[in-house]
Formats: structure tokens, sequence, C-alpha cells
């Protein structure tokens, strides 16, 4: 069944879905990283729920998984075409955030 969006915005957040997947993608901009490197790279994110959501933003088309044939085994993480796009829009919020931060640390 497909799923009917009120808007671009609305397409955008149901993509996003939670509070991790940003912050993913914030730390894959740079580059390709290895799943510890990126375990480390967003604090606070228990190993199962990084599995949980690179899954889903690999299925997503938002993240590429690439598993390279070695000993030890290597697998290493890169943000797609689509990634990186969905990064750049999401860049003006995360200026917006950092503007607003003292405002927004009151309200929690």
């Amino acid at each position: 069944m497909t799923r009917t969006f009120t808007c671009g915005l609305d397409a955008a957040i149901a993509l996003m879905g939670g509070k991790w997947k940003g912050l993913i993608l914030f730390a894959l901009q740079e580059g390709p990283l290895r799943f510890g490197e990126l375990r480390r790279a967003v604090p606070g994110i228990s190993e199962r729920v990084l599995i949980l959501q690179l899954r889903e933003m690999e299925a997503g088309g938002l993240v590429h998984r690439e598993a390279h044939h070695q000993v030890p085994p290597k697998v290493e993480y890169s943000l797609t075409d689509f990634g990186h796009s969905l990064n750049t829009a999401m860049m003006p919020l995360g200026e917006w955030g950092e503007e607003h931060m003292e405002r927004i640390r009151s309200l929690f």
C-alpha cells in the first residue's frame, strides 16, 4: 500500500523517522565510516539501534553498505546521492537549531 503524504515536509520527516537518522547522516557527510567509527561518531546510540537504523536507511536508499571481502572483514557505510541531497536539505534546519540552541534547551 502506498502511503499518502500531505506535503513534501511530511514525506521528508517520514523518511527521517526518529532521532538517530539525522545524526547518522551528519556523521557520514565527510565520507565512508566503518560500523565502529560510526557508533563512536553518534554518541548514545546502541549497537542494536545503529544496526536497525542503518538497515532502514539502506532500504530507503540513503546509505550504501559496502562489504570488502578481506580478513578481517571490513564493512563501510556511505551516503548515496539521495542521502547527500537529504543532508543538504537538512543543513539549514541544523543551522537554525544552532542559532536557537539556548531557547530550545530551556524548553526541555
